[in-house]
């Protein structure tokens, strides 16, 4: 499993984004690419473009993303700009 830091802004974006992206290239065959986001505490709309960026990997790779651990402050800013359908959240 994948993980997110506690600070997720435009400053650690670019360097998070690729580092799940390694992670997810690196994944054996088949399996699905689980992101787990409880330990995000400061975030900005940055981390939504993360979260989307991981999702085109994933999808680019023919896997399926799902987020764990997200809070509700995200999914309200993932509801704010629309996005919140395009992230798969799992139980």
């Amino acid at each position: 499993m994948l993980s997110l830091p506690s600070t997720l802004t435009h400053d650690q974006a670019q360097a998070c984004l690729q580092h799940l992206q390694a992670g997810i290239a690196q994944l054996p065959v088949g399996a699905a690419v689980q992101i787990d986001a409880s330990a995000l505490a400061v975030f900005d709309s940055s981390a939504l473009a993360v979260l989307l960026g991981s999702r085109r990997a994933a999808l680019a790779a023919g896997r399926q993303l799902q987020l764990t651990g997200l809070s509700a402050p995200v999914h309200s800013l993932a509801r704010l700009y629309g996005v919140d359908g395009l992230l798969q959240t799992a139980a």
